[in-house]
């Protein structure tokens, strides 16, 4: 398992590259000059030419990324153009806002999906096995920006019981565990009914594809009962197209959160790309996508190993 491990990394390195400049080639063919938009649009042409040379933008494109990549391997993710302030820092204090979303929200969507899944099988064709993928297949179609808005007004407005974004009140310094709970939890609860909206149904088709195994006939005979044939033989196994659905939506679940963070202004790694995308802020925005591809590759190599504990059948050599 190590040695697996071990090579899955050093594989993940060329795929790293790969993403960083797609990433770099694609920032630079979008209209618009980083100095341009720092300087506003009355700036003279000296004055955008000087910045645009200390930035170092009018370098060729190749010898752009690679000054990048040289301060990558050395530590160094750049200063940002807008807050001169190092990426890196930034990354750090926005990066743990993030996954603290992201991830209790994937937390409570395995568990809500799994109970889901595993309750539509059992009644499937059912009438509420009907509703349930009714309402499934409503907010799975609804964007996760609109499904947000809706939060703020109905929690926030309507019904104020959640703050309507930031990560603290107003005026307020220290924030307290109960305070950050309450702010992130629209934010939380959004990504959480996108997310089930979606996986449950792969749990549904996995546990009735299961359900018809040989195995769980031979249960049966033996008089096994359906609550242990469900939860002792039948839910292990239907857990391993979860597993690899999780560690393929990494992406898809960080790219949520940018909307996410967008509609709450909660000011984590979502917030902060789009307002560099917006600003042209280079440096931010490649630290952002080398990180998300980092976070990326992990939870996949983390998938294929949950993927051997949950199946002992299956071993990496």
């Amino acid at each position: 398992m190590l040695n697996y491990i071990i090579r899955r990394l050093v594989e993940a390195i060329p795929t790293l590259l790969g993403v960083t400049i797609i990433t770099f080639v694609l920032a630079h063919l979008v209209p618009g000059n980083p100095a341009l938009v720092m300087l506003g649009p009355h700036a003279n042409a000296r004055s955008i030419a000087l910045l645009t040379h200390q930035l170092g933008l009018d370098k060729p494109l190749p010898v752009q990324y690679l000054d990048w990549l040289w301060m990558v391997l050395h530590g160094n993710l750049g200063v940002s153009y807008y807050q001169n302030v190092p990426v890196l820092q930034l990354i750090e204090t926005a990066t743990p806002r993030t996954l603290a979303i992201v991830g209790i929200g994937t937390l409570i969507a395995d568990i809500l999906s799994i109970i889901q899944g595993i309750y539509q099988a059992h009644v499937k064709n059912s009438f509420a096995d009907n509703l349930i993928s009714v309402v499934a297949y409503f907010l799975y179609s609804m964007p996760i920006f609109w499904l947000g808005v809706l939060m703020v007004i109905w929690f926030s407005i309507d019904i104020p019981l959640f703050p309507p974004g930031g990560i603290q009140d107003p005026g307020v310094t220290n924030v307290t565990f109960g305070m950050w709970v309450a702010h992130i939890a629209l934010p939380v609860i959004t990504i959480v009914i996108a997310t089930v909206a979606f996986w449950g149904r792969f749990m549904r088709s996995s546990v009735i594809e299961t359900l018809i195994q040989d195995y769980i006939r031979t249960a049966r005979a033996k008089g096994v009962t359906e609550y242990t044939v469900l939860m002792r033989h039948a839910f292990r196994n239907s857990l391993l197209p979860l597993i690899t659905l999780i560690g393929f939506s990494i992406p898809g679940l960080f790219g949520g959160a940018l909307l996410v963070e967008e509609v709450f202004n909660y000011p984590g790694l979502g917030l902060l790309f789009y307002q560099a995308a917006i600003q042209r802020d280079y440096p931010i925005a490649f630290g952002i996508t080398l990180i998300i591809g980092i976070l990326t590759i992990l939870g996949n190599l983390l998938a294929d190993v949950l993927y051997a504990v949950v199946d002992p059948r299956i071993r990496y050599n």
